[in-house]
């Protein structure tokens, strides 16, 4: 099973944003929320899909060929 599936709209959002190498703090201002929000959003996707950095949220990513919207 694809666990990229089990993200919410939201977290799918920035996922996206996230493996295009946008920052906490750019994420925030695209979607009009505060950073810390955008932090608990980035732990949630890490912690769903059981990774612990940005390489291998990429490397799932690309596993999965999930697209960026």
């Amino acid at each position: 099973d694809n666990p990229i599936q089990q993200l919410s709209d939201r977290e799918i959002q920035v996922l996206s944003y996230l493996l295009k190498g946008e920052g906490v703090s750019d994420i925030a201002t695209r979607l009009n929320i505060k950073p810390n929000t955008v932090g608990t959003f980035k732990a949630r996707i890490f912690d769903k899909l059981g990774v612990s950095n940005l390489f291998d949220l990429r490397t799932l990513a690309d596993l999965y060929a999930f697209q960026s919207r």
